[in-house]
């Protein structure tokens, strides 16, 4: 098989499953007194240590969750609650139309259960956000803004915002600025505190590690409403027993791909070079979605006209190769991409895309397998979506 979706998870670095392997021998509550637990609390710390020093945190900025879904929410909701309680004019949200079903959704639930307004911040044709876009809304409603959320690159195409301008105008505006970095820990420099955003996602299984384990980094002097009641874990910000071999695979996960970044970045770069290259020449019509220069080193996104999305993928799943229409988190459900329609592109080219990602066990021959399959592919989808468009 080609895989071409590490985007949606990748493999577990060895590093991540060795850890894994080592810590899931032993017993023991991070939350008991006893040795056992006394020696799960100390890999847990031990692990959020490593996580912060990573990511340019302190430790104690560092809250574990059950993964990046959980993270997003918990920021989005968690500090809307917080922030309103301390005012009740503070009732907007303020997000990019380019965000993550994760954040999107959730900003949804708080419009529709919570009475929030929101401000929807667009984003140009390459997928970034409109910066006096956002200075507008800072000006218009900045007493009223509970908090403001945009992705570090975006999960789709592949485009790196400019986080830190981004979260500078809200600190000047006292407006508390989240990030979803999930695609970006691991391929292009992160460090929250230089950042001057005051919460940050990251989940373990896009970077190396297990499926099931993430991190909200938050800043120590920002208040969060829990979405768990419990035990008290993590602050009181995060309750439940905490996962101490996924913690502990998960640490592993970011240190070493965090450490191994320029030069993983650089290789997996030269190889979606290559990869959009001849997909360009086999497919001479085919359109490159996102930024050509600024973009995620692994991602390369294209709109195939004429074509459905879906039929490419499973035509091409059939020939060995995965690859992905969009979030892997939406998956199956045939609409077409939110985020080339909030960059405005029509909806025939936002139904027609295909994401291919790169990661640390990508290589050229997976590159040489999907352009084999590629041509005849397309030309299949294409005659499939003639005839559809001949019977309606």
């Amino acid at each position: 098989m080609a895989y071409l979706d590490h985007a949606a998870t990748t493999p577990m670095l060895p590093e991540a499953l060795e850890a894994y392997l080592e810590a899931a021998r032993d017993v023991g509550n991070a939350s008991s007194l006893h040795a056992a637990g006394r020696c799960a609390r100390r890999r847990v710390e031990e692990s959020r240590e490593r996580i912060a020093a990573a990511l340019g945190a302190r430790p104690s900025e560092v809250i574990f969750t059950g993964g990046g879904t959980e993270s997003d929410n918990l920021a989005v909701k968690g500090l809307f609650w917080a922030r309103r309680a301390a005012d009740p004019a503070r009732t907007r949200v303020v997000a990019s139309a380019a965000e993550h079903h994760a954040v999107l959704d959730a900003v949804d639930w708080l419009a529709c259960q919570e009475g929030a307004q929101v401000s929807w911040l667009p984003v140009d044709r390459t997928g970034r956000v409109e910066v006096d876009a956002l200075r507008a809304v800072l000006a218009g409603h900045g007493s009223e803004i509970a908090v403001c959320t945009a992705m570090w690159a975006n999960n789709e195409v592949g485009t790196v915002q400019p986080v830190e301008e981004l979260a500078a105008l809200c600190a000047s505006a006292g407006v508390p600025f989240h990030t979803d970095a999930i695609q970006a820990v691991g391929q292009v420099p992160v460090d929250f505190a230089a950042s001057g955003a005051a919460a940050l996602t990251v989940s373990g299984h896009k970077l190396g590690g297990p499926i099931g384990v993430g991190a909200l980094v938050l800043a120590r002097d920002v208040r969060c409403t829990p979405l768990l009641h419990g035990g008290g874990q993590e602050r009181d910000v995060r309750s439940g027993t905490l996962d101490v071999p996924g913690i502990v695979a998960f640490a592993a996960a970011v240190e070493t791909a965090v450490k191994a970044r320029e030069e993983t970045a650089a290789r997996v770069a030269r190889i979606r070079d290559e990869l959009v290259a001849r997909v360009t020449a086999a497919v001479p019509d085919a359109v490159l979605n996102g930024d050509t220069a600024d973009r995620l080193p692994g991602n390369a996104h294209f709109s195939f006209p004429g074509c459905e999305g879906d039929a490419l993928l499973l035509l091409l799943d059939a020939q060995g190769i995965a690859c992905s229409t969009g979030s892997a988190c939406s998956a199956g459900v045939a609409q077409p991409s939110h985020v080339l329609l909030a960059m405005g592109a029509a909806d025939d080219r936002a139904r027609s895309s295909l994401r291919f990602t790169l990661g640390h066990t990508s290589t050229v021959d997976d590159v040489g397998a999907l352009v084999a399959a590629l041509p005849a592919v397309v030309e299949r989808a294409r005659r499939a979506g003639a005839l559809k468009a001949a019977r309606s």
